[in-house]
């Protein structure tokens, strides 16, 4: 895009900006933000988050392929966020192409367009994004010239709901893979970004694919040989329906599901070995506006030693690799100093079995405390809670503390095995009491497998175990109480021990939801309880085979956008959009899988070793 044209753009977006909410979504020029030039960028890269600015700016994953891709000298990587539906509107009004943050130029441009999959209730918005670029949505119906379309993230796990759309998948760690990624596409394509001829994508794909963790769904899914047609843009207002597009699609079939799975290779998860030599951003973004997670992050490790049945990230992201504490402080220090931020937050899936937490508390608080730097402790679990730790690191600031006990007895916590006893959880609640502490949440799942009435009675009666133990412990009580009780419904989630249990129906989790709601009589504790109509919708997408892709365009031509905003979701354009498609969600969100049954994500190794 030359510089008139640019320039045209910028002041198209100018006036637009006057009518939407947050403008400074959209905006750019925040401080740390790489610009390059654009004769010097031979690949030009759209890291696109599917969901609001505020969100995915919050997003380690996306903090941490920012700095990668930037780091190499011939490549430009931009940010894109999901447009709130005012903006999108007003661009489509406008005729303004999806653009990259950095420079106003139009993603339709780039070289690679990149998603981050994180959940599944964004899908229905990369089809928006790549429809406001204007980029074809199906892989087959986009030719040589248009940008290559990849994605990563914990939804990759499963590609094959995605994979009519995405080019090549990145399962596992992200941030060693994509480099050598690029070097493929740079020895395959030569210099691209000064108008070069593009040339074999599928060659590009066949080298690719011989990547440890890279999975191009082209190469692998033609079973029947057929193209599946394609549907019009959802900006032309043409009559032809998703269900026409649901029957007449190949990769729709039963059959070609079967012969897929059966020619398919293993594809291995990538994982980055040593932490301490991968790459961690530094000097990130400082965002110019509020943000989810406005701080600096630090992550200790990934992985989980704890294996709850239940828990996706846990497996997926095994094995166990920690940061040593030395270098977590130097990154520390470098993350304030180069952001301003006044907070740095310890990041992991359970922060407090870092087994060298103390003494990395003490190394940064050292630093932090005469800088009136808060240090910020989430994921910590009653089963090792540290009142003296807790007191130390929130001098500066305190907050609500939040467990997740998961179920309501000890019974199905050991089950599930989720290792915190109610001992643990009241002995924590105590201590947090006697210091000070007045807010407590606590997480529980409904329809966990053998969950019964008792063990749905049994959060209520932890809860009240709770408020007995502040009457007990709190000297002041002027100071009052605040316990929150959340439910969600429990999803099978592939690659756990439960990817073949069934959900509950949404009939019955409201059941369970009036059944605990009658047990709170007081007004010190708050119940509140997750859409069950989401979960239903998050199960199907979660456990669908390639059949599923249809629905989600379906759904996303209907209107679909910010399925995981309550006040944009809606259940039945979802339930149209299966019923066009010829499909029961019932059949992948409800029904139990059996043991010999193939499963869509079968091809895809979550394992935990070192090994390729």
């Amino acid at each position: 895009m030359d510089k008139r044209n640019i320039k045209n753009v910028q002041n198209t977006i100018n006036r637009i900006l006057s009518s939407v909410e947050k403008p400074s979504r959209y905006t750019g020029g925040e401080y740390n933000q790489v610009v390059k030039d654009r004769e010097n960028a031979d690949v030009r890269v759209a890291l696109c988050f599917p969901d609001t600015y505020e969100i995915g700016m919050s997003n380690l994953g996306v903090r941490i392929l920012y700095g990668v891709l930037n780091s190499i000298e011939n490549v430009w990587c931009e940010r894109v966020f999901a447009p709130w539906p005012d903006m999108e509107e007003k661009m489509r009004e406008q005729s303004v192409r999806l653009y990259g943050l950095e420079s106003y130029d139009e993603i339709k441009d780039f070289d690679i367009i990149a998603f981050s999959l994180g959940y599944e209730l964004s899908y229905t918005n990369v089809l928006n994004m790549l429809d406001l670029a204007g980029v074809k949505c199906r892989r087959s119906d986009r030719d040589e010239d248009a940008p290559l379309v990849i994605a990563g993230g914990t939804c990759c796990f499963n590609p094959e709901p995605m994979a009519d759309f995405i080019d090549l998948f990145v399962i596992g760690d992200g941030e060693e893979v994509i480099v050598e990624i690029i070097d493929v596409y740079n020895s395959t394509y030569g210099k691209t970004g000064n108008g070069g001829i593009k040339r074999g994508k599928s060659s590009f794909l066949e080298k690719a694919s011989k990547l440890t963790g890279v999975y191009a769904p082209s190469l692998l899914s033609a079973a029947t040989g057929e193209k599946s047609a394609s549907l019009p843009s959802a900006t032309t207002g043409e009559k032809s329906t998703a269900a026409e597009k649901c029957e007449s699609s190949p990769s729709a079939t039963t059959v070609e599901k079967h012969e897929t799975i059966k020619t398919r290779k293993t594809i291995k998860k990538r994982v980055v070995k040593d932490l301490d030599k991968s790459y961690f951003p530094t000097k990130t973004i400082v965002p110019s506006m509020s943000i989810v997670h406005d701080r600096a992050i630090l992550e200790l490790f990934r992985g989980c030693v704890r294996g709850c049945k239940f828990c996706q990230a846990g497996h997926v992201y095994n094995p166990v690799r920690m940061r040593s504490p030395e270098k977590l402080l130097e990154q520390g220090k470098e993350a304030i100093i180069n952001s301003g931020y006044d907070e740095i937050a310890l990041l992991s899936l359970s922060t407090s079995d870092y087994k060298h937490l103390n003494k990395l508390c003490d190394s940064l608080l050292d630093w932090c405390e005469p800088r009136k730097v808060n240090l910020s402790l989430p994921s910590l679990r009653a089963d090792n809670f540290s009142m003296e730790l807790m007191e130390r690191v929130q001098k500066v600031r305190k907050s609500g503390l939040t467990f997740a006990p998961e179920a309501g007895t000890q019974r199905l916590r050991d089950y599930i095995n989720k290792r915190i006893t109610e001992e643990d959880l009241l002995s924590a609640c105590k201590a947090a009491f006697a210091g000070g502490w007045n807010t407590v949440k606590l997480y529980f799942m409904l329809g966990l497998p053998t969950e019964t009435d008792d063990d749905v009675i049994g959060i209520a009666d932890l809860a009240y175990k709770v408020l007995e133990t502040w009457k007990d412990s709190t000297k002041n009580r002027k100071r009052g109480v605040r316990i929150t009780v959340s439910t969600s419904c429990f999803i099978p989630k592939p690659h756990t021990p439960f990817e073949r249990e069934a959900q509950i129906p949404i009939a019955e989790y409201l059941r369970r939801v009036e059944l605990l709601k009658g047990k709170f009589r007081t007004k010190k504790i708050t119940y509140n309880w997750h859409s069950p109509e989401q979960g239903y919708i998050e199960a199907a997408l979660s456990r669908g085979d390639r059949q599923i892709g249809g629905v989600i365009e379906a759904a996303w031509r209907m209107g679909a956008r910010f399925d995981a905003w309550s006040e944009y979701f809606s259940s039945d354009i979802w339930l149209k959009a299966f019923e066009k498609c010829m499909l029961n969600p019932d059949d992948f969100a409800v029904r139990k899988r059996s043991d010999d049954e193939n499963l869509p994500w079968d091809f895809v190794s979550a394992r935990g070793d070192f090994d390729g």
